[in-house]
């Protein structure tokens, strides 16, 4: 019997690892039919049924479990050895997937993402951005970068950034017409643009001072899911919105944009790197957390950037 190659196993375990063909495709970076082909190839030649299927779900069969078994660790074994050599080069090579937000990639891009690549031209890496909070290890990431406070408790993190803040802000065209609300709940009598998250929820306004916090669900004509439409809103006078501190400070500088409440504004927590504390880290990965605690940043955001 031929010996199957090492992405037809590479494949299987990606697939029993997901219970699904598209995630196991994004994992190794190739197209779903390469993965299903590859699968199939492998139990070609093994003569065996490893994995049933049906257009709703893929599960081990019961020889698929026992091959699982012994293949897994073999797999990391190589890969771990291929890891191994590869710190004999000066540089890492391979790629590097990492998942953030929008908001959060605009902070950490100057003064990490770019510098990385410009230090490690071996390395190739991608940043897969989505607002929702996901299992970056289901998604096929090496790392994430969000707010530490919403970092699971099984990863490690490192920070990245100061602590964050997010700002009330408008236009003023809005303040011209409108006025100014001075305290959180005046804001119950302005026109506010609202924020949905990925998951459906609605962004709470979040206001603290030395005496009291609030949480308000504010009201507005306008919900938008992206915060850069939020932002485009507010410099058109369109309402009140709450940005970061990062996303809002150039316009807030220019005049654009007026900042409100500002005794009300609390700080939240910073940035973190995070990856899964279970595996041993590429060096791709290892280089690129050394580059993070070397650099930090002290830039602002938000949980808008979550």
């Amino acid at each position: 019997m031929n010996r199957p190659a090492l992405l037809e196993l590479n494949a299987f375990v990606a697939v029993a690892r997901h219970s699904n063909f598209r995630r196991a495709a994004v994992e190794l970076q190739v197209s779903p039919s390469a993965i299903s082909h590859a699968v199939a190839a492998l139990e070609r030649r093994m003569g065996v049924k490893l994995l049933h299927r049906t257009t709703r779900s893929v599960a081990l069969s019961e020889a698929g479990e026992q091959f699982l078994v012994r293949i897994g660790p073999a797999l990391e074994e190589i890969s771990a050895a291929m890891e191994q050599a590869n710190h004999f080069r000066q540089t890492p090579m391979g790629t590097l997937r990492i998942n953030t937000s929008e908001g959060a990639a605009q902070i950490v891009l100057a003064p990490l993402i770019l510098a990385y690549t410009r230090r490690y031209p071996d390395m190739q890496l991608e940043l897969v951005t989505d607002d929702a909070l996901v299992d970056i290890v289901a998604q096929g990431c090496d790392a994430g970068i969000r707010l530490l406070e919403n970092v699971p408790q099984d990863m490690v993190a490192v920070p990245l950034t100061a602590p964050l803040k997010l700002v009330t802000v408008a236009a003023p065209s809005y303040l011209n017409q409108h006025g100014r609300p001075e305290t959180p709940q005046d804001l119950s009598r302005h026109n506010c643009i609202r924020r949905r998250f990925p998951s459906g929820a609605i962004h709470r306004w979040e206001f603290a001072n030395a005496e009291q916090q609030s949480s308000i669900d504010v009201t507005g004509q306008l919900t938008l899911g992206s915060h850069q439409l939020i932002l485009q809103a507010a410099l058109t006078g369109a309402g009140i919105a709450m940005l970061s501190e990062f996303a809002a400070s150039r316009y807030l500088a220019s005049g654009e944009l007026v900042q409100l409440l500002e005794s009300w504004t609390p700080t939240h927590s910073a940035l973190a790197l995070f990856y899964p504390a279970n595996r041993h880290p590429s060096a791709g990965l290892r280089a690129f957390v050394e580059l993070a605690k070397t650099l930090g940043t002290n830039a602002s955001g938000s949980p808008q950037s979550r």
